[in-house]
């Protein structure tokens, strides 16, 4: 399939054109149809599957024919986009920017951390798009700045990551204040049962869409796993910068503390290096990203939570300091690199506490990684006792049994087309 057979309108054709799309990636290929057909949808896709193009490009196509030719100045909000993080919603409004160039449609991103004046002034003036962090737009329609009773599209994106992030309630209180009518897109790397409960209760009818299950690796990733012990982790990883001549690292730490802790070893032995987490200001992520990508450092540390939707081209070395205990957050470390066809390196540390994890992500994945036992700070895994296998309680066991709530007066709901 091309983009031409979408029978997208040609304001939006000749933009993906000029971006050089000539064919849908698969999720694209099966979302578009059915956003145009204007069904809710649940779709499980990973990052770097092009899932912002996905439900971007035909919302805009949907859309446009109501605002395309409309010289008012007087704007609603027709689309809404929820994401977790200030860095996915910045690259989710640049791609609606380079989708939409050639229509009257705009777009906006608001997000907390900075001052709130000139995003408040942008509302004002009026906006069909709207890409928001949930903290910062509850507290915008609070003070009455926003107002989505004129909403057409509701998309959640990477809802997993909001799920663990703690930002559920403030979702479930954002669905809320949209009229039901709406069409509602829900997109997440995986399917916890908290999220099928969230689909259960605010789509009508979903269609449901996998691509690139969650199990799947890039397959020119070399992956490799150093069994070491925690008190030596920082140790091994200049050992490899040195010796094996590593540049252009992500790093990935299990807490903000540690990310902090990785960098300041790491400049301490003269590498160059900066983290990206949730305590660092928006103008210092957006900072480190772009000495990263401009190499002016070489290493660059991240919890996964700061590095969901940072996307860097040839990416050679992903390393996991700390091995995560959700076996597919592995996956979306690893898939950082050897995009595209081209090759990359994946290193993970392991001590003796992880040992149990490394063993569930191994299950899911079905491969064995390779064990790299030559290097001068090796841990005796053998000698590991058999309580090492037991993990450490990091995860969230509370689930609301009951809180999949069947609203039947929503299921029959006239859509605004």
């Amino acid at each position: 399939m091309t983009f031409k057979e979408l029978n997208l309108i040609p304001n939006i054709q000749q933009a993906v054109e000029e971006i050089g799309y000539e064919k849908p990636t698969p999720i694209q290929e099966q979302a578009i149809p059915a956003v145009l057909e204007g069904l809710d949808l649940v779709a499980c896709a990973q990052t770097g599957t092009g899932k912002t193009g996905a439900f971007a490009i035909p919302i805009i196509n949907l859309i446009h024919r109501i605002v395309g030719s409309s010289n008012k100045k007087s704007k609603h909000i027709r689309t809404l986009v929820v994401t977790p993080t200030r860095e996915l919603a910045i690259q989710i409004q640049e791609n609606f920017d380079s989708y939409g160039k050639y229509t009257n449609i705009k777009s906006m991103v608001i997000f907390g951390g900075v001052s709130q004046v000139s995003q408040v002034d942008q509302l004002r003036k009026g906006v069909d798009v709207l890409i928001a962090t949930p903290g910062r737009l509850l507290d915008l329609n609070k003070q009455g700045y926003i107002d989505l009773d004129y909403l057409h599209h509701l998309v959640l994106d990477e809802a997993d990551q909001m799920l663990d992030m703690g930002f559920i309630n403030d979702v479930k209180k954002i669905v809320k204040l949209t009229p039901d009518n709406r069409q509602t897109l829900l997109f997440s790397a995986t399917m916890p049962v908290a999220i099928r409960e969230l689909a259960d209760k605010f789509l009508t009818n979903p269609k449901y869409i996998s691509v690139d299950p969650i199990s799947s690796t890039a397959e020119k990733v070399d992956q490799k796993v150093y069994f070491v012990d925690k008190g030596d982790k920082r140790k091994l990883l200049y050992h490899l910068i040195k010796n094996d001549d590593l540049k252009n690292i992500l790093v990935f730490t299990r807490t903000k503390h540690g990310a902090d802790n990785v960098v300041k070893a790491l400049e301490k032995d003269g590498v160059k290096a900066a983290a990206i987490h949730g305590n660092k200001s928006q103008n210092a992520r957006q900072r480190a990203l772009k000495d990263f990508k401009d190499q002016k450092i070489s290493v660059l540390v991240a919890t996964d939570i700061a590095a969901r939707g940072i996307d860097i081209d040839d990416l050679p070395f992903v390393i996991n300091f700390d091995i995560p205990n959700i076996s597919e957050t592995y996956v979306h470390r690893i898939g950082r690199t050897g995009r595209a066809g081209k090759s990359g390196l994946a290193i993970s540390f392991c001590d003796k506490e992880e040992k149990s994890y490394l063993k569930d992500i191994e299950k899911l994945i079905r491969i064995k990684i390779k064990v790299v036992e030559d290097h001068p700070y090796v841990l005796d895994v053998n000698a590991v006792s058999e309580n090492s296998d037991k993990k450490p309680d990091l995860r969230n066991k509370k689930k609301d049994t009951n809180s999949r709530k069947s609203e039947t007066s929503k299921k029959n709901k006239k859509r605004w087309y």
